[in-house]
């Protein structure tokens, strides 16, 4: 793994050992950012289950003005520390160990929100997935013209929610990136959330 792009580009990152998440690749953080990352400079970003903390590094390289690290592995604590310093960051992120559950509430109630949040919960876990979404559609900390983009198995079913819906979804190997937003946005086809 590496950074991608912005002022860590071409920095190696590794990834915890025996970590149970599937470590996101080099390809989909690549597409990930194609889809988001024009509106990253100067954003707020939360990385769920952030495993080595890659995408939230790559949301960091790329100018976000904040973001927050969440992960229950204590190894996976460990590597998005060192991962953050080998690529020169002091400043700009929070990284909590702790259950996703648990954190958003406690985010709620700092009356945080976030542009972004990027959810990837281990695949052999199936039970998190449309259960971490119903959180985030629950809980207010996605912003009003935020994107939460979930990793999921191809194929892995997930339901609708009250508040939010998926506009996209990009298959990439085993891998599908899901892209929700509030009902009450759109999105321009060149990718581009607008109010609605």
């Amino acid at each position: 793994m590496r950074v991608i792009a912005g002022t860590a580009k071409g920095r190696k990152l590794k990834a915890p050992p025996g970590s149970p998440t599937r470590p996101v690749t080099d390809r989909i953080k690549e597409a990930l950012f194609n889809v988001i990352g024009h509106d990253i400079p100067g954003a707020s970003f939360l990385d769920l289950f952030a495993g080595s903390g890659s995408v939230g590094i790559e949301a960091l390289s790329r100018g976000a003005a904040r973001v927050i690290f969440i992960d229950n592995h204590p190894a996976a604590v460990a590597v998005i520390r060192e991962n953050l310093k080998h690529c020169g960051f002091q400043s700009g992120f929070e990284v909590y160990r702790n259950d996703v559950f648990k954190a958003i509430p406690i985010l709620n109630k700092r009356k945080l929100v976030f542009d972004y949040i990027y959810v990837d919960p281990p695949f052999t876990q199936h039970q998190l997935f449309p259960a971490v979404i119903q959180v985030i559609d629950d809980v207010p900390v996605l912003a009003t013209g935020g994107v939460m983009i979930i990793r999921v198995p191809r194929g892995e079913p997930l339901p609708d929610l009250r508040k939010l819906e998926s506009f996209r979804s990009d298959s990439y190997g085993e891998s599908t990136l899901v892209y929700y937003q509030h009902r009450n946005r759109g999105i321009d086809q060149d990718g581009t959330v607008r109010d609605t």
